[in-house]
């Protein structure tokens, strides 16, 4: 009875033997038939990645409030976290206030240019009335010398006619030399009309920049996308640059392979690759080829032998295409890794298994 029992454990050790050879023999039947693609395709092991934007304070300043959770999607333009203003809203005020300051100082340079201005119209009208006297005392003077040749007047008339032309001479050139004195006293006045508007510009142009970190106190997401971290929380103080979330933009995802050099080589931008992900292998993703690295990865030391130059192997990526992640915006994600099968050869038709099929959107 006993030899009975061995036997019947025998058999039925022999069956699962069997059983898990058969097994064995499909699974590398099958995957066999899966990689055996042929010269016109290359095959490497990638990872979904996608572009990730840092979201940060322009200025340094406390975290009041996180108006996103992660995993969250935001579009364009939506406030995720705001900072304390308080500060730069006192500023604000101050700089206000030196703007209106700085506008009644142009009013009152304007004003000043006005009355130089008169100053030296008054000063041209003198100078005007200066030049007649000038004349008229020339005049009598020249009168006087004709009479005194013919001994027609006295000598004392004629001294005083000469003395009055001098005089008149004198006046008139104090006249000018008081409408220069206006003219620089106006190209002072209009020096100062440039200083307060330059002073008026300068504190509108502080007002702006106030304002503008005022407006980036409101953090907005730059492009659609989902958020991946909270990195403050509400109440941090942060330094100019700090991060304070983190986006992932699902518009812009692609995996991350190597191929090597002799492959890599007949590789363009636009091939088409077919990715297959671990964690969803009933699928097959379509890709195009959107970079191949001009510099080899992994390099030996020295590259002298066939061999060797086997070992290059060049950074590619393969980009989905942006119409279809909208589609499947909500399955999107990054970090998994899978399998990505390229073109090599225009002509080579696809494997069946490699036929596209996509999850339901």
């Amino acid at each position: 009875m006993k030899w009975n029992w061995n036997r019947k454990w025998s058999w039925l050790l022999y069956g699962v033997a069997i059983a898990a050879g058969v097994y064995a023999g499909y699974v590398a039947w099958f995957a066999g038939d899966r990689m055996d693609l042929g010269e016109g395709f290359a095959s490497a092991n990638g990872r979904i990645e996608g572009v990730q934007i840092d979201v940060a304070a322009k200025t340094a300043g406390r975290v009041t409030a996180l108006l996103v959770d992660e995993g969250e999607f935001v579009k364009a333009g939506d406030v995720l976290a705001r900072m304390d203003t308080a500060v730069l809203e006192a500023q604000l005020r101050e700089a206000q206030a030196q703007l209106r300051q700085a506008k009644s100082s142009v009013a009152v340079a304007h004003s000043q240019v006005t009355q130089r201005e008169s100053e030296k119209a008054a000063a041209d009208a003198v100078v005007a009335q200066r030049e007649v006297e000038r004349d008229v005392a020339k005049k009598r003077l020249e009168r006087t010398e004709s009479l005194a040749k013919q001994n027609a007047t006295s000598l004392e008339q004629l001294d005083d006619d000469r003395a009055g032309y001098h005089g008149a001479v004198a006046a008139l050139n104090a006249a000018k030399a008081q409408v220069a004195a206006a003219e620089a006293a106006i190209l002072t006045a209009k020096s100062q009309v440039i200083g307060a508007e330059a002073s008026g510009e300068a504190q509108q142009a502080t007002i702006d920049r106030i304002e503008a970190d005022i407006d980036d106190s409101e953090l907005k997401a730059p492009r659609d996308g989902r958020v991946q971290y909270r990195v403050a929380q509400p109440g941090e103080v942060l330094n100019p640059g700090g991060i304070v979330l983190n986006l992932l933009d699902v518009g812009d995802v692609y995996m991350t392979f190597f191929l090597p050099a002799a492959e890599a080589g007949r590789v363009s931008i636009g091939s088409e690759v077919r990715l297959v992900l671990d964690a969803a292998p009933q699928y097959v993703i379509p890709a195009k080829v959107s970079f191949v690295a001009d510099v080899a990865q992994f390099t030996p030391k020295t590259v002298e032998t066939a061999e060797e130059r086997q070992n290059l192997m060049f950074r590619v990526k393969a980009k989905i295409a942006p119409e279809m992640l909208q589609q499947h915006i909500r399955s999107v994600k990054t970090g998994l890794p899978g399998m990505a099968y390229v073109r090599l050869d225009e002509n080579a038709p696809w494997p069946d298994w490699l036929q596209i099929r996509l999850p339901d959107p």
